[in-house]
This record gives C-alpha cells, sequence and structure tokens, in this order.
C-alpha cells in the first residue's frame, strides 16, 4: 500500500525539490520515498526546499474551477432557503420559506448573491484542499520525523481543523456578503419595473463597499468566531469521514477507490461535516445581519443565548434538514469530479 520513495536526485538537481504526490505515496519524476496517506487531495506537486522538513503541496487548480462553480450552483438555492430560516421568525418551515421567496422574489429571489460564490469557490476550494494536504503532510512530519506513516485519525482530524481555522481569514467577508444579500427582501431593481426601489445593496461586489464604508473593515468579519468555531470541527469531521469510508470500502490491495465508493463518501462526508456545523452557521448568520445601528447581538455567546432563550435549543438545529440534504449532491459532485480530473491528468502525464 505505501510506495517507497527511492534515493534523492543528485544535489542540484531540479528534482531534488520537486515531485508528483500520488494517492499512498509520493510518486516522483525520481523514485523518492514520500508516501502519503489516501485523502481527498490525492495529487500535487510537492515542493520542498532542501534541507527543509516541511514540504509545500501546490494543488493543481484546473480541477477546481469545473466542479467549484458546479457545485455552487446545486447547492445555491437551498443555500438561500437555509439562511432565511435560520435569521427570521417570520417562516414556518422550508415550503413556506420557497413559497413566499417565489412569490414576491420569483426564482431571482433564490440566486441573490451566487455571482460572488461562483467567482470565488474554486479559489476556496483549491486553498482548502491545499491546506489540508500541506497540514496533513507536516503534521506527519513533525510527529513521526517522517511522511512514510499512514496518519492517525487525529492526524486528519487537527489537518482538518486546522484548515477550517485559516480558510476563515479567506472566506469571511465573502459569506458576510453573501448572508446579507440572501436576506434582502427588496425585489430586485430593473428597467421594466422602474416604480421599484433600488435595494441597499445592489450586487455582491457593491454589498462588500457598503459593509466596508459604514461598519468598517470589522464589518467584513462580523460573525467571523462562529464562522471559525463552525469550520473547525466541521472541517476535521469532513476530512476524517471521508478517509474512514474509503478505507472501508476501497479492497485490500487497491490505493484508489471506485466511483461509488467515492460518491457514498463524499455525500456522507458532506453530510456529518454539515450535522456538526449547524449550531454555529446558525449563530453565524445571524451575527452577519445583524444591524450595527440597532445591534441585537453583543458577540457569539450574547447571541446563543438571546438566540436559545427566545426560540428554544431547536433554533440552533435551524436549517439542518436542508444541510444535510445539500451537502451529499454536492460534495458527490465536488469528490467524484476531482477524482475523475485527477485520474485523467495523471493517465496523459503517464
Amino acid at each position: 500500500m505505501h510506495a517507497g520513495c527511492g534515493p534523492r536526485a543528485p544535489s542540484g538537481s531540479p528534482l531534488t525539490t520537486l515531485g508528483f504526490c500520488g494517492s499512498w505515496a509520493c510518486e516522483p519524476l525520481l523514485p523518492l520515498p514520500l508516501p502519503l496517506p489516501r485523502h481527498p487531495a490525492r495529487e500535487g506537486l510537492c515542493v520542498r526546499q532542501p534541507g527543509s522538513v516541511f514540504c509545500l503541496h501546490v494543488e493543481p487548480a484546473s480541477d477546481r474551477h469545473g466542479h467549484g462553480g458546479l457545485s455552487a450552483v446545486v447547492g445555491y438555492p437551498l443555500d438561500t432557503v437555509k439562511v432565511r430560516i435560520q435569521t427570521e421568525r417570520s417562516y414556518n418551515g422550508i415550503w413556506h420559506c420557497i413559497r413566499e421567496t417565489y412569490k414576491a422574489e420569483k426564482a431571482w429571489g433564490f440566486y441573490k448573491g451566487m455571482s460572488l460564490s461562483v467567482s470565488t469557490v474554486s479559489l476556496v476550494s483549491s486553498f482548502s484542499f491545499g491546506a489540508y494536504r500541506n497540514f496533513l503532510y507536516n503534521i506527519c512530519r513533525l510527529r513521526y520525523g517522517t511522511s512514510d506513516v499512514k496518519p492517525s485519525k487525529v492526524d486528519i482530524s487537527l489537518a482538518g481543523c486546522a484548515t477550517g481555522a485559516v480558510r476563515v481569514v479567506l472566506i469571511s467577508p465573502t459569506e458576510t456578503a453573501k448572508v446579507r444579500m440572501q436576506t434582502q427582501k427588496q425585489s430586485h431593481y430593473s428597467v421594466t419595473a422602474p416604480h421599484l426601489p433600488k435595494p441597499k445593496y445592489q450586487g455582491p461586489v457593491h454589498c462588500l463597499r457598503m459593509i466596508a464604508k459604514e461598519e468598517g473593515f470589522g464589518g467584513l468579519y462580523k460573525g467571523c468566531s462562529a464562522l471559525l468555531c463552525r469550520d473547525c470541527h466541521s472541517f476535521a469531521t469532513y476530512f476524517l469521514t471521508y478517509n474512514i469510508l474509503c478505507d472501508w470500502f476501497t479492497p485490500a490491495g487497491k490505493n484508489k477507490p471506485d466511483i461509488l465508493t467515492v460518491l457514498i463518501s463524499g455525500g456522507s462526508a458532506g453530510v456529518f461535516g454539515w450535522a456538526v456545523a449547524t449550531p454555529m452557521d446558525v449563530i453565524k448568520s445571524r451575527l452577519q445581519v445583524d444591524n450595527l445601528g440597532q445591534c441585537k447581538y453583543r458577540g457569539l455567546i450574547h447571541c446563543i443565548r438571546v438566540s436559545v432563550k427566545e426560540e428554544g435549543i431547536r433554533v440552533l438545529f435551524k436549517g439542518l434538514g436542508l444541510n444535510c440534504i445539500r451537502a451529499f449532491p454536492v460534495n458527490m459532485v465536488v469528490f467524484v469530479t476531482y477524482e475523475g480530473v485527477m485520474r485523467l491528468a495523471d493517465h496523459l502525464m503517464k
């Protein structure tokens, strides 16, 4: 299962610092032993400074653009419904929210702010998988002195948790703009309906500018404490679930899962990840839409206390069903497309 890495290339050779990483092993241009455990980001370029303990795995970004944008389009309408249910008490349930949204805003109401998500999801996805791969590789190097080991569940969880933490800096502004756009109720202004007032936010970029202008730079990071709590444990669960299920369903002697295994493992990883993330996702959304002029919540703990006091403990699980329903197909698309593209790339490079 573990492919070995042979001797390094001579000092000064470009092959000393560059290798092509495969499934449980790194398959460099020369056979160097840098086996890596199976996880979602299987292949990448391993770039290492000679003599350094750390290795930077550079993920190929081209495969992200297809499945990233597709997964955003697939899941965005349900995400809009989820956000509205989490932040407003006027809806009696999922179908009531869908009916009211369509009645007032038609189909466009489900896609408010989607352009920002579609344009950034590839970058965020590539960053997340690449960060996870780097964290896992270097955790193994630090704990065991070598990457030629199968990482433990603790290693995978730590790498996932660290990935969730660092991506908060990247996604918090876009998350805030997305939630503001999704909860904005004004019908879209158009030349066919000139009597309608223009909405406060006329697009995702305009929303970002308005938030920065009215609330300062900190406004772009509203709810980042809840986002940090959400992503740390959800990404640990996400990657751990995928690895465990792939190991369970992949027959002995095979180092890559088949498509059915990827479908089940990827979809299940998304479901479990969102199941543990939902409570903090509710709090994050409420903090992000909280108006600074009439601030209802003073922070993360205060938001939890007020929300639970007013609506009961069930408020922390608003949108749980939607999150799980949305997560399964979206993450099947993510992992199946990723695996397919990477295997095609691997075949073309042979």
